[in-house]
C-alpha cells in the first residue's frame, strides 16, 4: 500500500509540473523578431556585421536597417538577446500567432485589418506615400496621383500600398509583387511605370539606382494615420506591449530621424 501511494504521489507531482507549463512559452532570454530583411532602409540583408548589423538566425548573413536599430533598443530595454528570424512578408503574422517569433518589426503599418488578428505597440515611425518611377520618364514630374492615368502601377502584395492604387482614375493596375527588390527589377526593365512606396524606401531606391526617381505629390493618396504609421506587431494580449511601449516612448522624433538618416546612408548599394 505504501509503495502504491508513493507511486501515485510521484505520478501526481509529474502531472502537476507538466500541467503548470501548459500554455506558457518558456523564457529563454531571447527576443525573436520577424522581418523580410529586404525592405531598405527599414531592413535589408548584408554579408557582415558592419554598421551594427545583426546575424540572421540559421543563416550566414546579417540584417541591418532602421528596424534592426529599433529592435536592438527594444531588446536592450527588455534585457534580452535579439534574435532575427528572416521571414517572408506573408509569413510574418502566422509566425507571430504560432509563437515562432515574439514580435514583428518589419516596417509594418498597424492597419485596421491587421488589428483583427494581432496587436500593435505605439508607432516608431511615420511616413508619407510616394511613387518610384524611372528618371526621364513621362511620370518624373507628376504632381498628382491622377497624373498616373493609364500608367502601369503596382505595389507589394498584402499591403495597403496596393489598395490605394485604385484611387488613380484610369490606372493600369498590375499584379501585386512579393517584395521591393522584385519591383525595382520590374521598374528597371520597363514591365511597370512605377510602384507605390513609403518615402524612406523611395529615398533608398533613388540612392541605390541613379535611374530611379521618387515622386512626392502635391495631391497625394488618401490614407489614415494608421496606414502611414509603423509599429511593432505582437500577439493578442501580449504583456510585451506595455514593455515595448516604454522603450519606444524613450525614442524621440529627432532620434528616429537620425536613425533613419543613418540607415539610408548605410544601406547596401544594390539595385
Amino acid at each position: 500500500m505504501k509503495k502504491r501511494l508513493g507511486l501515485l504521489l510521484a505520478v501526481s507531482l509529474v502531472l502537476a509540473v507538466l500541467l503548470s507549463g501548459c500554455g506558457k512559452k518558456a523564457d529563454d532570454g531571447t527576443f525573436k523578431i520577424g522581418l523580410e530583411c529586404g525592405y531598405a532602409p527599414f531592413n535589408w540583408t548584408q554579408l557582415d556585421d558592419s554598421n551594427g548589423a545583426v546575424k540572421i538566425d540559421g543563416n550566414a548573413e546579417y540584417a541591418g536597417g532602421y528596424d534592426i536599430e529599433i529592435a536592438k533598443k527594444i531588446a536592450a530595454g527588455l534585457g534580452k538577446k535579439l534574435v532575427v528570424v528572416k521571414t517572408e512578408w506573408d509569413g510574418l503574422v502566422p509566425a507571430l500567432t504560432s509563437g515562432k517569433i515574439d514580435a514583428i518589426i518589419a516596417g509594418m503599418s498597424p492597419t485596421a485589418e491587421r488589428k483583427k488578428t494581432i496587436d500593435f505597440t505605439n508607432n516608431y515611425y511615420k511616413s508619407n506615400l510616394v511613387m518610384v518611377v524611372k528618371k526621364g520618364s513621362f511620370f518624373e514630374n507628376a504632381k498628382s496621383i491622377q497624373d498616373f492615368k493609364g500608367a502601369k502601377i503596382t505595389a507589394q502584395l498584402n499591403t495597403f500600398h496596393y489598395t490605394v492604387i485604385d484611387q488613380i482614375d484610369g490606372v493600369n493596375k498590375q499584379s501585386a509583387m512579393d517584395n521591393f527588390p522584385a519591383m525595382r527589377v520590374a521598374l528597371e526593365s520597363g514591365m511597370i511605370d512605377g510602384y507605390v512606396s513609403e518615402r524612406p524606401e523611395g529615398v533608398s531606391a533613388e540612392t541605390a539606382n541613379p535611374n530611379f526617381k521618387m515622386v512626392e505629390f502635391e495631391t497625394g493618396f488618401t490614407t489614415s494615420d494608421d496606414d502611414t504609421a509603423i509599429a511593432v506587431g505582437i500577439a493578442k494580449g501580449s504583456p510585451l506591449k506595455e514593455q515595448i511601449n516604454k522603450v519606444l516612448d524613450g525614442i524621440s522624433l529627432d532620434e528616429q530621424t537620425k536613425i533613419m538618416d543613418a540607415a539610408i546612408k548605410n544601406q547596401p548599394a544594390v539595385k
